[in-house]
């Protein structure tokens, strides 16, 4: 497990693996996060998996891991095709996959979905997670929705406003079949940062919030 270290070196070679249920999960939920490790930490390596897509979909997943991924070291970038909305009923199919990605990548640091989000299958990839990765350190992130399944999360990450600003134009520009959406917009995103930023007085005034079950000092 990745422990906390309150005198972490910027020459640490950090594993990361991040776990989307569709395309553009991994970005609006940790995509800040994502930069700002890789600012910090230049001998990131990451590993990416999406679990549904289209084949316009996953032009676009791949589009969008190669923006946010740049200046890391890219273990993989996987976009599968499970039945997008149907994960419970596929469960054992996307448990399988789980197991192949736990003996391809051993991460120091897990991005999953919020045990507790309201869509099925974000719940379903969230299980799962905590399921074949035991001795990880996870962060479960949120992803605002129709829902209204935002929660009271216990971790936050200070982003400045130039990086949430590149998270923002990332998915406007890259996520075109999205816009269609009546919460896919810029300010939905601005506004969710900002009152993470407020409940976590970060001097940047932007945050990205986690939820954060098990944690090593």
């Amino acid at each position: 497990m990745l422990k906390l270290n309150f005198e972490a070196k910027s020459d640490s070679a950090y594993r990361v693996l991040c776990l989307g249920a569709h395309c553009d999960d991994i970005e609006i939920g940790c995509g800040g996060t994502i930069l700002k490790l890789i600012e910090t930490y230049p001998n990131i390596i990451f590993y990416w998996v999406v679990f549904s897509s289209s084949e316009v979909r996953s032009k676009e997943a791949f589009a969008a891991a190669n923006r946010f991924l740049q200046g890391a070291t890219i273990e993989n970038i996987v976009v599968k095709n499970f039945r997008n909305s149907f994960f419970p009923f596929v469960g054992a199919e996307i448990k399988e996959y789980f197991e192949e990605i736990k003996q391809a990548f051993s991460p120091d640091l897990v991005l999953t979905h919020y045990k507790q989000d309201a869509h099925q299958d974000h719940r379903l990839i969230s299980d799962l997670t905590w399921n074949s990765f035991r001795d990880h350190l996870i962060l479960e992130y949120e992803i605002p929705k129709y829902d209204g399944d935002l929660g009271q999360p216990n971790c936050f990450v200070h982003l400045d406003e130039s990086t949430c600003q590149r998270k923002i134009q990332t998915l406007m520009e890259v996520f075109d079949t999205q816009k269609k959406r009546q919460w896919f917009t810029e300010d939905t995103f601005l506004s969710l940062l900002r009152l993470r930023g407020v409940e976590s007085n970060s001097p940047s005034r932007y945050a990205e919030a986690f939820y954060c079950r098990k944690l090593v000092l």
